[in-house]
C-alpha cells in the first residue's frame, strides 16, 4: 500500500511539468502557431524561477519569475514569426538553442545552491486517509494549478466565444481576418500564454520537483510536451491522459531498474529526440488529413495592408 502510494505521488510530480507546458502549447497550436521552442522557454523558466526564489525566499516570486521569463522568450518568437513572418519551425529550434545557452548564463551563480521546496497541502483528517489522502489532499499547489488550468482551457476553447475565435484563427486565418478578427493579435496572445505556461513548467522543476538548479534539468521535457499535444489530437481531455501516461512510464522504468529489470539508460536519454521525430512525422500526417490538427498550423499569415 505504501509503495503504491509512493509511486502514484511520484507519477503526479513527474507529470505536472509536462501537463503545464503541453497545455500552453495546445492553446498556441490551436491558434495556428507551431512553437518548437518549448524546451528553451522551460529551461530559462527553471533558471529564472530558482533565481527568483533563492534571492527573495519566496516560492511564489520564483514561480512568477519563471512565468515572466517564459513570456519574454515567447515574445522573441512572436516578433520573429508574427512580426517578421519568419519560418516557425526554424525560429522555434533557434529559440531552444538560445534558451539552453541563456539558462546556463543566468543559472551559473545558482548551481550548488538549495532552497526549501514548495510546501504540500495538509488538511487534517482528509490528508490522513489511507492511499487517497495524500494523493488528493496532500500535493503542492502546482499540481492543483495544472489540473485547474486544463479545465479552464477546455472551457475557454469549447464554451466561450473567444475560444471559438481563437480556433477559427487556427483553422482558417484568411476567413477569420475577412470577418474582422485581429489574427496576429490573437496569435500573439496565444504565444504569450504558451510561453508563460512553459516558463511555469520549467520553474516547477527547481521549486517543487527538486530543490536545486542544474543546467539542462528540463532533460527534454519540452520536446515531450510537444509530442503530447499531437498525441492528444489537440484536445485538452486527451492531453491529461497523455501527460500522466508518460509520467507513469518515466517513474515505472525507474522502479523497474531498481527491481533488477534491465532498461538501457541510453533508451531513456533518446526519448526527447524520439519525441521530436514523432512530432514532425505526425504533423506531416496531420496535414494530409490523418488527424485533427488545426488546418493553418505553422502557416505564415500576412494581412493585407
Amino acid at each position: 500500500m505504501v509503495l503504491v502510494e509512493a509511486i502514484i505521488l511520484s507519477v503526479l510530480a513527474a507529470s505536472t511539468p509536462l501537463l503545464l507546458a503541453a497545455t500552453g502549447e495546445l492553446v498556441t497550436e490551436r491558434a495556428g502557431v507551431l512553437n518548437l521552442g518549448v524546451e528553451g522557454m522551460m529551461i530559462v523558466g527553471a533558471a529564472c524561477g530558482f533565481g527568483g526564489a533563492w534571492l527573495s525566499g519566496s516560492i511564489i516570486v520564483g514561480a512568477l519569475c519563471g512565468i515572466v521569463a517564459g513570456m519574454a522568450m515567447s515574445l522573441i518568437f512572436a516578433f520573429m514569426t508574427l512580426g517578421l513572418a519568419v519560418n516557425q519551425v526554424a525560429t522555434g529550434l533557434a529559440l531552444t538553442i538560445l534558451g539552453i545557452g541563456l539558462s546556463g548564463l543566468i543559472g551559473a551563480r545558482f548551481v550548488g545552491e538549495r532552497i526549501t521546496s514548495a510546501p504540500h497541502l495538509s488538511i487534517p483528517g482528509l490528508s490522513d486517509i489511507p492511499l487517497i489522502g495524500r494523493i488528493l489532499f496532500g500535493e503542492d499547489a502546482f499540481v492543483y494549478l495544472s489540473l485547474a488550468l486544463i479545465v479552464a482551457v477546455w472551457w475557454f476553447l469549447y464554451r466561450s466565444r473567444a475560444g471559438l475565435v481563437l480556433r477559427a484563427c487556427g483553422d482558417n486565418h484568411v476567413s477569420a481576418h475577412a470577418l474582422g478578427y485581429p489574427v496576429l493579435r490573437i496569435r500573439m496572445l496565444a504565444v504569450l500564454f504558451g510561453g508563460g505556461c512553459a516558463g511555469l513548467a520549467g520553474a516547477y522543476l527547481p521549486l517543487a520537483y527538486t530543490p536545486f538548479f542544474i543546467p539542462g534539468m528540463t532533460a527534454g521535457r519540452g520536446w515531450i510536451a510537444l509530442a503530447l499535444v499531437v498525441f492528444a489530437s489537440w484536445r485538452p481531455g486527451r492531453l491529461v491522459i497523455g501527460a500522466y501516461l508518460f509520467g507513469a512510464v518515466t517513474i515505472l522504468q525507474l522502479h523497474a531498474q531498481g527491481a533488477g529489470v534491465g532498461i538501457p539508460s541510453q533508451f531513456m536519454s533518446a526519448l526527447p529526440y524520439l519525441a521530436t521525430v514523432i512530432v514532425l512525422v505526425l504533423l506531416s500526417r496531420a496535414r494530409t488529413g490523418g488527424s485533427t490538427a488545426p488546418a493553418a498550423l505553422g502557416t505564415v499569415f500576412v494581412p493585407d495592408r
